[in-house]
């Protein structure tokens, strides 16, 4: 999905992720204004729309705002814990409703990690259940992930404890912490560069071995070489793609352009040949490090050509 749209469709949630980006506030959003939102997506012509939180599934009409997206054309995901869809009957409602995909987040395949870093006992049996559960459907579903110092040594083990275990999961998409929605208490768990630069390789390594695909967000390109045309960022850059987002808190609605996907660069990217595309760094030596950024001197022009011939999963 290109020019992807993103929903909240409400602001609670039963887990409490040390990192979360929308923490709870309380906030639903009414049917009415959901259906209003979901006809001005359509209209503006975005293929589909992404329905979040918070968690979405909490959302009691949310197999109602399924249908009423797909009424009108459009591809519906959600991102979900896993809480809810391992109830096998809520998760065939959700799928007869219309729902396509499900974005399913992992934080670790270590029970004790995934728990800890999400607040919520058994919350990887949950996902268990549910991907169980999606298997039976034959439906479809994609992995998120966090980049934190918690699962930064073990990165790659994830992909592959998936593809052993649910071998019908075909895309997964890998995001570097958002330093700016992280606690002050916890921000223990922001990771260097460094601490998960060999982990991040194997990570594309293996899955790009088995032939399914994935995309990394908030990682500069001199940390993925060989998969520079895997970098949201980079893609968002190269295609002048924005994004569309409703949020349920002071934001309210935003429509962003590729500048959106352009963060702080330090003085060596000046003589990077990547610059250009590369999405930089989110707080330069505040929460990242500039000594650990290198400029990489390879021709961009075969990864634009990669990224403009690629069909988005």
């Amino acid at each position: 999905m290109a020019e992807i749209a993103y929903l909240q469709v409400q602001r609670a949630c039963n887990q409490a992720c040390l990192f979360c980006s929308n923490p709870s506030n309380g906030r639903s959003m009414p049917m009415p204004e959901a259906v209003a939102r979901l006809e001005s997506y359509a209209q503006s012509g975005v293929p589909g729309v992404i329905l979040t939180g918070g968690e979405p599934t909490l959302y009691p009409r949310l197999p109602e705002v399924i249908a009423e997206a797909k009424s009108r054309g459009l591809q519906t995901r959600i991102i979900t814990n896993g809480s809810k869809t391992r109830e096998f009957i809520y998760l065939k409602k959700l799928v007869h409703a219309g729902l396509d995909s499900m974005h399913v987040s992992i934080f670790s395949h270590r029970d004790a990690v995934h728990d800890r870093l999400v607040n919520h006992k058994s919350a990887l049996n949950n996902i268990r259940e549910t991907l169980e559960n999606a298997g039976k459907l034959f439906f479809d579903v994609r992995i998120n992930s966090v980049i934190n110092k918690y699962n930064s040594a073990h990165l790659s083990e994830i992909p592959k404890w998936i593809v052993r275990e649910y071998p019908f999961i075909r895309h997964f998409s890998l995001n570097n912490m958002d330093p700016h929605m992280v606690r002050p208490e916890h921000r223990d768990t922001i990771p260097r560069f460094s601490e998960f630069e060999l982990e991040l390789h194997r990570w594309m390594d293996f899955i790009h071995s088995t032939g399914r695909t994935f995309r990394v967000e908030r990682v500069p390109l001199c940390y993925m070489a060989g998969f520079e045309h895997c970098s949201t960022e980079t893609r968002k850059i190269v295609k002048r793609e924005g994004r569309a987002i409703h949020f349920l808190d002071q934001r309210g609605f935003r429509q962003v352009g590729p500048s959106f996907f352009k963060h702080e660069k330090s003085q060596r990217c000046e003589t990077c040949t990547l610059e250009p595309i590369c999405g930089g760094v989110l707080d330069m030596d505040i929460y990242y490090d500039s000594t650990e950024i290198s400029p990489v001197f390879v021709s961009r022009q075969p990864i634009v050509e990669k990224i403009l011939g690629d069909i988005d999963p």
